[in-house]
């Protein structure tokens, strides 16, 4: 059984793009929204979504963000359209904006590769047989670069006041952000990275190691 929702409340969604889509010049694109894709939230992205809060802003009526910081404004959306996939977007990081310029560096070197969706739920329907809700349509107004796209903002919360995350947080992130299965993170979190078997540790790369020093360096803040 399902019900209609709606909620005006800002919400937030992430995804990650490939750092090799950034150009020298600051342009960049790769998809901020993935439709029929559930995250660990519960949530589904429906086609259509975006698609009338997009005929009424156009892509410049959306803002290109740092963190979700309305005073990092590093740049703007050039393009924004939703495609079988999901959202596409193609931006532009201005060069005349020194937190832009850092942006750039930040993302050619793969340090930073979240792209995460600011938005208000307009229509959903919640499913409380399986405890999903699918987003039918949201109103987008802000879309950001960030460096944990998929880490709960609980975590960053902690950070700020000299906490550690829990470790619910630290095992969604290993999912989430590092790639990890549920199975993994959980062998991770209670027994160590190196109890994973041998064929599955060596599928860390350059990004997944980089990831985990970031995350070290936040977690011990």
């Amino acid at each position: 059984m399902s019900e209609a929702v709606n909620n005006r409340a800002g919400e937030r969604k992430a995804a990650r793009f490939e750092a090799k889509a950034v150009k020298p010049d600051g342009s960049f694109e790769g998809y901020a929204s993935l439709f029929g894709a559930e995250d660990l939230g519960r949530d589904v992205v429906m086609p259509g979504a975006f698609h009338k809060s997009l005929a009424k802003r156009g892509p410049r009526g959306v803002k290109l963000l740092y963190q979700h910081d309305p005073n990092e404004v590093i740049g703007t959306w050039e393009e924004i359209r939703e495609d079988a996939r999901g959202l596409f977007v193609r931006g532009q990081l201005l060069a005349d904006v020194a937190r832009a310029r850092e942006v750039l560096a930040l993302m050619r070197a793969g340090a930073v590769d979240g792209l995460s969706i600011g938005y208000h739920v307009v229509k959903a329907e919640s499913d409380r047989a399986s405890g999903t809700r699918r987003l039918i349509e949201v109103d987008l107004w802000e879309i950001s670069v960030v460096t944990f796209p998929m880490l709960p903002a609980a975590r960053v919360s902690a950070v700020k006041r000299g906490t550690r995350p829990t470790t619910r947080e630290f095992e969604r992130w290993l999912m989430r952000d590092a790639g990890f299965s549920r199975m993994e993170a959980r062998t991770i979190v209670h027994r160590g990275f190196k109890a994973l078997e041998p064929r599955d540790a060596a599928t860390g790369d350059q990004a997944l190691a980089r990831a985990f020093r970031a995350a070290a360096r936040l977690f011990t803040h």
